[in-house]
């Protein structure tokens, strides 16, 4: 065992047992309450307001609004959001757990919705004003400004700037490598290349290029997969209500066993549906806030119930899409019954070839390829805020060094196997996500409190509400009440 080795090795000893004990008993129980709490206090707000949520995020840019566009920060998140986690994950979901997982990760995604507004509602709140002409915020800065604990801010932008600048970029370009070799036997290198090009171009214009560049390509990537799931669905349309009749009996442990098996029991399904579901929607991790206080909004509560659209778009839309294009295809019936063991994108990808025959597999090596690199650039703009947070006043010559570390992640992700630094970015994520949920749930009153002042002027007739920061003066802790001016 070599130098290199070694020092893995003890790092899992120590690393393993904590990641296991947050993941499995503190943190899907601890955003599943804090989702459950703000949805009792926000009177469900995610069913109330969700044709609000669409009609906003969708609007045009107000004559003369600078800065990023609350369309942009929506597109920036999603990007994000919307990664290999919807094509390999909810497969994975649905081969350990049955059909019935998806029923959990839409339930996961409905209580979700509250969370992402409370998190990207205090975004807004506690951001400051950025030299580039947009606004920086995100759980670092509202953390520090509502709780007053510096120190828990920096553990929290250190954690995320591993997980979501650093280590995640990099298995994000492995997946592309190895989907481009196996649907076009491109070597991982030539991808490696084109990634580092591509990337490069984008993200050395900050974050205002980021978000112009998720705003072209993230509806375009979900649309055309929208519209491919679509047609599977209309062609399949007799099968349809023995799907989704399947999914509601799995759920509840009523499925049929498959090939001689005993049937899915509730809690595998519920467990891999809650756990795949929070993996794709972020929602509650503390990542999404980031760009979320980017956008130039007159309200906090718009962009709050932009990015709470966003939950909704990736896992009750894109991940949805996805398991109807895998249990409409008979395939999942076939493995399972033949017993054989296949892995998550495997799975998508044979589903697909069985609706579209050679096309289906290029279409799933193109989608992987637009949606892990959109959570590049998407992970990478939460990097670069984190470093300016981390760095105030002299960030130019940190963030030259994040946009180098970010390249070669790319490159090394893209030729090598990044098993361990997948497995140590899963850790900093879960670390932060907690530290993130503590945060929330102490500052919620703020993110109700701007709630009810946005719907009041709804009530009075106002289409575009504006925020006055003054009546947050005796809850909020240090924010900045002229941004709002």
């Amino acid at each position: 065992m070599d130098f290199v080795s070694q020092i893995e090795s003890a790092i899992h000893v120590v690393m393993d047992p904590i990641s296991h004990f947050i993941w499995s008993y503190i943190l899907i129980y601890l955003l599943l309450g804090a989702g459950l709490l703000f949805t009792c206090f926000t009177r469900f707000m995610q069913f109330r307001l969700l044709g609000h949520m669409m009609r906003i995020t969708f609007s045009k840019r107000a004559a003369g609004e600078k800065g990023i566009s609350a369309f942009q920060a929506f597109a920036t998140s999603l990007a994000s959001r919307v990664g290999t986690g919807n094509l390999a994950g909810v497969a994975i979901a649905l081969w350990v757990g049955g059909p019935g997982a998806v029923f959990w990760m839409w339930m996961t995604a409905l209580v979700g919705l509250a969370t992402a507004f409370i998190e990207s509602t205090l975004a807004q709140v506690y951001k400051e004003p950025h030299q580039d002409g947009s606004f920086r915020g995100g759980p670092a800065y509202y953390i520090e400004r509502g709780l007053g604990h510096r120190w828990m801010s920096i553990v929290f932008a250190i954690f995320l700037l591993f997980a979501y600048g650093l280590a995640f970029n990099g298995a994000q370009a492995n997946t592309i490598a190895q989907g481009m070799l196996s649907a076009f036997s491109i070597p991982t290198w030539v991808t490696g290349v084109v990634l580092v090009i591509l990337t490069a171009l984008i993200i050395c214009g900050g974050v205002r290029s980021v978000a112009r560049t998720a705003e072209k390509v993230v509806p375009i990537m979900a649309g055309a997969y929208l519209l491919v799931a679509l047609y599977i669905l209309l062609v399949n349309l007799p099968q349809v209500p023995a799907m989704f009749a399947l999914i509601f009996k799995s759920a509840f442990g009523f499925g049929p066993a498959i090939g001689g098996t005993v049937g899915f029991t509730v809690k595998v399904a519920m467990e891999n549906g809650i756990k795949r579901g929070l993996f794709s929607n972020e929602a509650g991790m503390g990542s999404a806030p980031n760009v979320a206080a980017t956008a130039t909004v007159k309200h906090p509560a718009a962009q709050g119930l932009v990015q709470a659209f966003g939950v909704f778009v990736d896992t009750l839309v894109i991940c949805t899409c996805t398991a109807v294009v895998i249990l409409l295809s008979g395939v999942y019936e076939q493995l399972m019954a033949s017993g054989q063991t296949v892995e998550g994108i495997v799975l998508t990808q044979q589903a697909m070839t069985e609706h579209l025959g050679w096309f289906g597999s290029d279409f799933i090596a193109v989608a992987i390829f637009l949606f892990a690199f959109t959570s590049i650039i998407g992970n990478y703009a939460y990097g670069e805020i984190n470093i300016g947070y981390l760095f105030k006043g002299h960030p130019r010559a940190a963030i030259f060094i994040l946009r180098m570390a970010v390249l070669v992640m790319v490159m090394a992700g893209s030729v090598a196997n990044l098993s361990f630094i997948w497995e140590f970015a899963d850790f900093a994520m879960g670390l932060m996500a907690t530290t993130n949920l503590i945060a929330i749930i102490f500052l919620a009153p703020v993110a109700f409190m701007v709630l009810r002042d946005y719907e009041a002027q709804r009530k009075q007739g106002i289409k575009q509400p504006e925020f006055d920061a003054t009546s947050l003066e005796k809850v909020a802790g240090h924010y900045k009440q002229d941004i709002w001016s």
